[in-house]
């Protein structure tokens, strides 16, 4: 489902009018989240954060997607658990968090186990709820077009979000974009190669490049289809996608033997 409009929700900003004591609260939890960030390497800096929203919101994951050409790359988690669930995610090509950073807005998944939520995430909510997750929040990290991944906050009971759960989930995730977004342009060469620090945190997307471009040779097939043929055969052995993609590289898996 996609949040209402309404007083509770959002993050403050110029229009907000809260009670002291709101306003009180909300400088706290800004206090803490940086803390964390400050002076952060990169490299940290979403797991970090992921494991400061679990403190401060009543979830019991959180995962940081960043959007990629054709397969997201988790860049942090809090825990296996949301790691595991957020690779299902990149390996499916299904979720909420794709969702929310496709369209540069909120998505949340409040109860995975039925009703809509399952019908449209069929795959990944019986992989979620089989990993103990039952909700998800999936947050944007930036807006429309300008959104560069999503922050997705999981919950091990079904329940929708409270507006202070929005705005301190809006908290971290404006301060993983604010970092992501200030990175100079040849951080970003992981999206066409390269060694920035980006890079070498999402080497695996590299791979899974590589992996495709194999199997398009092996089978002559396009890009979005190859990707697809990597897809279901890691889905298939329990695998992720780069996982996959590695056995691939490694020559232990063709697709043109089958």
């Amino acid at each position: 489902m996609r949040p209402e409009e309404d007083d509770s929700g959002g993050t403050p900003g110029p229009g907000w009018s809260g009670s002291p004591e709101e306003d009180g609260e909300w400088a706290r939890l800004a206090s803490v989240v940086a803390e964390e960030a400050y002076e952060a390497p990169l490299e940290e800096l979403p797991a970090r954060l992921c494991a400061t929203a679990v403190r401060l919101l009543p979830v019991c994951g959180a995962s940081v997607l960043l959007r990629g050409d054709g397969l997201p790359v988790r860049l942090g988690a809090s825990d296996g658990t949301a790691a595991r669930v957020a690779d299902v995610q990149g390996t499916l090509g299904e979720g909420p968090g794709l969702d929310a950073a496709a369209a540069g807005a909120p998505v949340f998944a409040c109860d995975l186990a039925r009703g809509a939520d399952l019908g449209r995430w069929p795959v990944f909510a019986e992989q979620a709820t089989g990993a103990g997750v039952r909700a998800v929040y999936s947050l944007p990290l930036g807006e429309g077009a300008a959104c560069v991944g999503s922050l997705d906050l999981y919950r091990d009971t079904p329940g929708e979000p409270t507006g202070r759960d929005l705005r301190t989930g809006g908290l971290v995730a404006g301060v993983v974009t604010v970092a992501l977004m200030a990175l100079p342009d040849e951080e970003w060469t992981v999206f066409g190669g390269g060694d920035s620090r980006l890079g070498r945190m999402t080497s695996e997307h590299e791979q899974i490049h590589q992996a495709t471009g194999m199997i398009m040779a092996q089978l002559d097939l396009g890009a979005g289809d190859a990707l697809a043929r990597l897809r279901g055969y890691a889905f298939a052995h329990g695998r992720t996608a780069g996982a996959a993609a590695r056995e691939v590289i490694a020559h232990r898996k063709r697709f043109d033997d089958e």
